[in-house]
C-alpha cells in the first residue's frame, strides 16, 4: 500500500518533469550539483575503513569496537545474515567462533587469544546464537550437539535460563535459548528440567489475565519481589519469535489474514500462565498495538532518561517475530519505517558499521520481502561485507557503493516509506537528462531556421555542453 510519503515523491518527480519541459526558456547556465550530507561521507569512510580491524580486535571478526560484550552475538548474526544472502565467509570468520567454544560446550560474549575458559563468563545468549550461526553453515554438527548439550545443562528448574549459569532466568535469555534449540532441531518440550519445559519457562515471563488490560500479552524481563509486574519491550520483541516456535533466519511463509488474536480474558482464566498455544498471538497482539501507537516502531525510555526514543534493534526483532507468527502484514509498515530510517543504527556508530545492528536489518528486510542490497537506499549486504574479513565469494548483486546512501536522508522520523535520498537522486538524473535533450532539439531547431544566424567557431556553442 502506497505511504503518504511515496505519493509524495510521486508528486514531487511530476512536478520537476514539468519544469524540465520549461528549461529551455531558461539560462543556460548549469545548476550547481548538489553537495553530498556530511553523513554520506562518513558512513563511506566507516565502511572503507572497516575492513581494517582496530588494534586489539581479531583479523576474523567484524567490526572494528571492542569485542569484550558482544562479540560472539555479532560474529554469529553476521554469518547468520551473509549465509542467507549466499556469501561464502571467509575461513577465518567461521574459525574465529568456533575458536570461541569452550571444552564443556558453551561459548563466552567473548575471550582473548590465549585465554583459558572460565565457566563463569559464559552465557546463554552468545552459545545460542552461535548455535543458530553453525546451524546455518552447515557442517559443524559437533560443536553445535556439544553447545545444546551445555544449555540443556544449564537449564533452571522452572525451565527458563538465565544470560550466566546459575542466575535467576529472565525472558530475553530463555526465547533466545528456544530460537537456538529450535534451529538445531530440538523440541523445547522435550527439553525439561522437574517437569518444567522450554516452553514453561518462557510463559512465566509472559503477562496473562491477572495484569491489567493494556498489558496482557506483553512479557516482563525479570520478576522481582514487591516491583509490580510491567511489560519490557525489548523482552517482548526477542519472546515473539521464539513463541512463534521460530528461529534466525526467519524463512516462513505462512501467512495468517487476520490480525493477531488478543489474549481473551473471561474471568475463568484471571489466574495461571498465558498457554504455548495462546502466546505468539497474545504477544503479537500487544506488539502491534504498540507499533499502530507510536508510528510503526517501538520506542523505549534508556537508562537514566525519561524520553523515550525509537528502539530499533526492539523493531527490527518484532519485525521478524511478526513474520514468523504469520503476521506479515502487521509487520510491513515497521520493517518500512526502518528502511527509512536505520541506517545511522547500523553505520554510524562510534566504531562505523555495528555489523549486528547491520546483519540484524539483513535479516528482518529478507523476512518482510525487502531487498536489502537496496533498504532505503543502502546496501546492507555490502556494509556488512566491508565489516569484517574479505569472504571467499559473493553475489555481484546491488551497488557496492550504496554503503554511502543512508535511507534517512530524506525520510522524517515519523516516516515508514523507506524514501531515499538515492531514489531522489535518481529523480534528479532523469530531469537532467530531460532537460537536456529538451534544450538540444530546441537549439538544432532554431539553427534549423536561421542559418545565417549560426556562431562563429569558438563560441560558445562550439564548446562541448560540460565545459559552458
Amino acid at each position: 500500500m502506497p505511504t503518504a510519503a511515496r505519493l509524495g515523491a510521486a508528486a514531487l518527480a511530476g512536478a520537476l518533469l514539468a519544469a524540465a519541459a520549461a528549461a529551455p526558456a531558461l539560462a543556460d547556465t548549469a545548476s550547481p550539483a548538489p553537495s553530498a550530507p556530511s553523513s554520506t561521507a562518513s558512513s563511506t569512510s566507516s565502511a572503507a575503513a572497516s575492513t581494517t580491524p582496530s588494534p586489539g580486535v581479531p583479523a576474523g571478526l567484524y567490526g572494528k569496537g571492542d569485542p569484550q560484550y558482544d562479540g560472539v552475538w555479532r560474529q554469529s548474526l553476521a554469518l547468520i545474515a551473509l549465509q542467507q544472502e549466499k556469501v561464502e565467509p571467509a575461513a577465518a570468520a567461521v574459525q574465529w567462533l568456533l575458536g570461541q567454544q569452550c571444552e564443556d560446550g558453551g561459548w563466552p560474549s567473548y575471550r582473548a587469544e590465549g585465554t583459558p575458559c572460565a565457566p563463569a563468563t559464559e552465557d546463554t545468549n552468545a552459545t545460542s546464537m552461535a548455535v543458530q550461526a553453525l546451524t546455518a553453515l552447515g557442517g559443524h554438527q559437533q560443536p553445535v550437539t556439544r553447545a545444546t548439550d551445555w544449555l540443556r545443562a544449564h537449564q533452571n528448574p522452572d525451565g527458563s535460563w538465565a544470560y550466566n549459569p546459575g542466575a535467576p532466568g529472565d525472558a530475553n535469555s530463555t526465547a533466545v535459548v528456544l530460537n537456538g534449540l529450535l534451529a538445531a532441531g530440538l523440541d523445547p518440550a522435550q527439553v525439561a528440567v522437574d517437569g518444567h519445559s522450554g516452553w514453561d519457562g518462557l510463559a512465566s515471563f509472559q503477562l496473562g489475565c491477572a495484569t491489567a488490560a493494556d498489558q496482557r500479552g506483553a512479557f516482563l524481563y525479570q520478576p522481582a519481589a514487591g516491583v509490580p509486574a510491567a511489560a519490557d519491550t525489548i523482552a517482548s520483541a526477542q519472546a515473539l519469535l521464539a513463541a512463534a516456535g521460530g528461529h534466525l533466519p526467519v524463512t516462513t511463509t505462512d501467512r495468517k489474514d487476520a490480525p493477531p488474536k488478543a489474549l481473551a480474558c473471561d474471568g475463568a482464566q484471571a489466574a495461571g500462565p498465558v498457554a504455548h498455544a495462546d502466546s505468539a498471538e497474545a504477544d503479537a497482539a500487544w506488539l502491534t498495538a504498540r507499533l499502530a501507537a507510536d508510528g510503526q516502531r517501538l520506542l523505549a525510555k534508556t537508562p537514566g532518561s525519561d524520553t523515550a526514543t525509537p528502539a530499533y534493534d526492539s523493531t527490527a526483532w518484532t519485525v521478524l517475530g511478526l513474520v514468523a507468527a504469520g503476521h506479515s502484514a502487521e509487520a510491513a509498515s515497521a520493517a518500512d519505517w526502518l528502511a527509512g530510517n536505520a541506517f545511522p543504527w547500523a553505520a554510524q556508530g562510534k566504531d562505523g558499521t555495528n555489523p549486528a545492528a547491520t546483519a540484524t536489518l539483513v535479516l528482518t528486510a529478507r523476512a518482510a520481502k525487502l531487498d536489502p542490497y537496496n533498504f532505503g537506499g543502502a546496501n546492507l549486504v555490502q556494509l556488512l561485507i566491508a565489516s569484517g574479513p574479505a569472504p571467499k565469494s559473493a553475489p555481484a548483486v546491488g551497488d557496492p557503493q550504496a554503503t554511502r546512501a543512508p535511507g534517512s536522508a530524506i525520510t522524517e522520523p515519523d516516516e515508514n516509506s523507506g524514501f531515499s535520498a538515492g531514489w531522489l537522486i535518481g529523480v534528479g538524473l532523469l530531469v537532467g537528462v530531460g532537460a537536456g535533450l529538451l534544450l538540444s532539439l530546441n537549439r538544432r531547431r532554431h539553427k534549423s531556421a536561421s542559418p545565417a544566424d549560426a556562431p562563429a567557431p569558438g563560441t560558445s556553442d562550439d564548446q562541448p555542453e560540460q565545459d559552458r
